[in-house]
């Protein structure tokens, strides 16, 4: 005999909750981030195994020439020079297989605009004095900002405008380089690379070390947030999550420094003992001549460029 209570249905929908109602939290937008990250990662490795310019060039050459103009490009204070460079790096760009569009966001969506933000007080009259191009505020005689004296008006000059325009296009101009020389050359022959031009080992370690383990770290997140997600039955406030992830982090700290002992280990039982090796050997071929010759003197030229021995 069944009783009553057992055949009735209940049609209305279950109370469960991941936590989000349709939002994620704060916590999952930051994973999300995370694996948004790894996967632009990987997709920067696919650049680097494609047929084009840049990656048909030894890596010593594409660093050493990189370190040149980086240089030489950080002295010039020609604006239309550093637009010149800049299309440059579009060129050799689509001339490496890489898609135009990824490239701009990946360099102008990160280091020039927060330069552009460092920029922005240099336009005004306060910083730079100059010919001004619009008035934001009248302020009368005397003004004053604490000890600091403030001229009767403040507004927006030509030669700052000039001098902000300048500053971002010399980083852009230097990031896309370096983005140019990461998108088209692996990771690990970068490493060994940076050896075979003197930098020292401690450096190359630590920074292989540091790229090779974060992907590990970022796994690692992605479990403790799944596991987490498929034992939430009510959502808590943001107190509450914010002492889990604190928690997490600790949790995740104690693990790296028990991993880092046991992997240093392994590495000193197979004979490490601080050089970077992989199988690859470095080979400069006529072209790599020739592209390390061009790239010296595009350096000079910039260097003669900015001490005004060349006039343009």
């Amino acid at each position: 005999m069944i009783p009553d209570w057992m055949n009735g249905v209940d049609i209305q929908p279950a109370p469960f909750s991941a936590g989000h109602h349709g939002k994620k939290g704060f916590v999952g937008k930051t994973i999300d981030g995370i694996l948004g990250f790894l996967e632009e990662a990987f997709v920067s490795e696919s650049f680097s195994r494609r047929a084009g310019l840049m990656q048909s060039l030894d890596p010593r050459i594409k660093l050493l020439s990189t370190l040149a103009v980086v240089f030489a490009a950080s002295m010039i204070g020609e604006l239309k020079v550093l637009v010149a460079i800049y299309l440059l790096t579009l060129m050799i760009c689509y001339l490496s297989k890489i898609e135009l569009w990824f490239f701009i966001k990946r360099v102008w969506l990160f280091i020039p605009i927060f330069a552009g933000i460092i920029a922005i007080p240099m336009i005004f009259n306060v910083f730079i004095p100059g010919d001004p191009l619009y008035t934001i505020m009248h302020l009368g005689e005397g003004a004053r900002l604490g000890p600091i004296a403030l001229p009767e008006s403040i507004f927006i000059t030509r030669q700052g405008s000039l001098a902000a325009v300048i500053f971002t296009m010399r980083v852009a101009a230097c990031v896309s380089a370096v983005v140019l020389l990461f998108l088209t050359t692996p990771q690990q022959i970068l490493f060994k690379s940076l050896r075979t031009v003197g930098v020292p080992k401690i450096y190359v370690l630590t920074l292989q070390m540091a790229y090779r383990y974060i992907f590990l770290l970022m796994e690692q997140v992605r479990e403790m947030h799944t596991a987490k997600k498929a034992r939430t039955i009510k959502s808590r406030g943001i107190i509450e999550e914010q002492k889990w992830v604190g928690g997490r982090i600790g949790y995740t700290l104690i693990r790296s420094l028990a991993m880092s002992e046991k992997v240093h280990m392994a590495m000193l039982s197979r004979g490490f003992n601080g050089e970077v090796h992989i199988m690859e050997e470095f080979r400069m071929r006529q072209r790599d001549y020739l592209a390390g010759a061009a790239a010296l003197c595009l350096s000079l030229a910039l260097l003669l460029i900015s001490q005004d021995i060349i006039k343009l």
